[in-house]
């Protein structure tokens, strides 16, 4: 494919639209496993730097990073009825290595639950032994029939929390906790606005008690889950035997929680940020925050690219990620189209005129804003500009959601909207009711908001009394 050729619009087909650009602009490619991908390096760096800011944060609230077997003996799976009913139909599993059969067949990791309980009953003899506060960043594999890239492959990348707690306010507060990180994540450094609350008991954890999720909505108003937290309560800790000695000398079973977030949240940022002329990416993780492009031809370029080496060494020096286009043999037409696919947020154009002038051309990606700027000060305007472009991608994923949030009060309403976003909408708490609306609609509940105030009402599908709305949604 030229690389000037044009992508498909996001209205002409908005599934063409997003694998044409996760491709174009270098983030993953197709494997030669089926439904396996390989990441790019510039999707890689995306990573890199969602696992940096996670891995601070995650250091911050007290926990510790481990790392365990992705070969899982099949027996532990069995171990918590519900857990191994919920991963079964995704479960790869070996049965020969060394040239012969197994005498156990190995899973290879959905979770972690299993092979991290078998440890912690291990590890932990006394209430002193408590918390145990463990993340680890590793791949899983789960067998997908469809899948798309970045968001539901069957060998992916992601973070798994697991800790252990003596009593279950414990694990509940730390359940939220880190629900607040995947916000603080998705807010403040993706740009993204999430929905957080608790998903219904159809829709939670294979062997949660409850599970709580962040929720974004794509510019194809489909909702994408972004991270989920489990309060696993006692669950697993009695199928792996997992107690503690308390200060009462008794044996208590521990609280557990699990969280996770996978590299699925790369996908996001394309679905929520990017536009028909590629990447959009938002200043806190893009690989490439600024790129310089010398203008000029011969000995013209080579004045050109002296300044732009002085401005490329100095936003180095002040911790921004800049890259210096040297490339003489493309035009500038040709790398604007290039970096603008790569998703580089800002862009600095330097040519001899400008150089007389003692200037230089600011292009945002975000918004294709261009202003003319004194050379003298030009870093601190780079960081002004870097720093506004975050904050407006922000508010603008914020009306966005706002514009696509509507409250339903009949099946009638609901039918309509099916396609338009978040719908906010009374629901009889049944199970059957909700397997028929998904059914008939193809609307899944995304979660309870915390932030939605409940009211009494009636289910807009069977007319039963509901304690309070959820939002349904369609969604990946």
């Amino acid at each position: 494919m030229a690389q000037a050729e044009k992508l498909t619009t996001r209205e002409e087909n908005f599934s063409d639209w997003y694998v044409e650009l996760v491709r174009r602009a270098k983030l993953a490619d197709y494997s030669e496993v089926k439904g396996c991908m390989v990441i790019r390096p510039h999707g890689y760096a995306i990573w890199e730097n969602i696992q940096s800011v996670l891995d601070k944060m995650f250091k911050e609230t007290g926990h510790q990073n481990a790392y365990f077997p992705m070969l899982i003996p099949e027996s532990y799976m069995r171990k918590e009825a519900e857990h191994v009913e919920g991963f079964s139909p995704q479960l790869a599993v070996v049965t020969h290595a060394g040239g012969g059969k197994l005498e156990e067949p190995l899973v290879l990791r959905p979770t972690s639950e299993t092979i991290i309980n078998a440890n912690f009953a291990k590890w932990i003899q006394s209430h002193r032994d408590l918390p145990v506060l463990v993340n680890q960043w590793a791949n899983v594999v789960r067998w997908e029939m469809r899948t798309r890239l970045f968001l539901r492959t069957s060998e992916f990348l992601w973070q798994e929390g697991h800790t252990c707690h003596a009593t279950e306010q414990e694990a509940q507060e730390e359940t939220l906790r880190m629900l607040e990180v995947y916000r603080r994540l998705a807010e403040e450094w993706m740009a993204m606005p999430v929905l957080c609350g608790q998903k219904t008991e159809s829709e939670k954890f294979a062997g949660a008690v409850s599970t709580y999720s962040i929720e974004a909505l794509m510019q194809d108003k489909k909702a994408l889950q972004a991270g989920t937290s489990h309060n696993l309560g006692q669950n697993f800790a009695k199928a792996f035997g997992t107690q503690y000695q308390g200060k009462d000398g008794q044996q208590h079973h521990v609280y557990q929680t699990s969280w996770g977030v996978s590299t699925r949240l790369i996908g996001a940022l394309v679905m929520t940020h990017s536009d028909d002329k590629g990447l959009v990416l938002p200043p806190k993780l893009s690989p490439v925050q600024v790129v310089l492009i010398p203008i000029g031809k011969k000995e013209a370029f080579v004045f050109s690219l002296e300044a732009c080496k002085n401005i490329h060494a100095e936003l180095l020096s002040k911790g921004i990620r800049s890259k210096l286009d040297e490339d003489e043999s493309t035009s500038p037409g040709f790398k604007f189209h290039e970096w603008e696919m790569m998703g580089a947020c800002l862009r600095i154009e330097l040519g001899p005129k400008d150089l007389a002038k003692r200037q230089c051309v600011l292009a945002r990606r975000d918004n294709a804003e261009k202003q003319v700027v004194a050379l003298e000060g030009v870093a601190e305007r780079v960081v002004e500009q870097l720093e506004a472009a975050q904050r407006d991608m922000f508010i603008r994923a914020q009306k966005f959601v706002a514009d696509n949030t509507f409250v339903v009060n009949s099946w009638e309403e609901m039918c309509e909207k099916a396609d338009a976003g978040f719908l906010l909408a009374h629901w009889d708490g049944e199970a059957a009711t909700e397997a028929l609306i998904k059914q008939e609609l193809g609307l899944s509940t995304r979660n309870r908001p915390f932030n939605l105030p409940q009211e009494k009402g009636l289910c807009v599908k069977t007319g039963k009394p509901s304690v309070g709305r959820v939002v349904f949604c369609k969604s990946y």
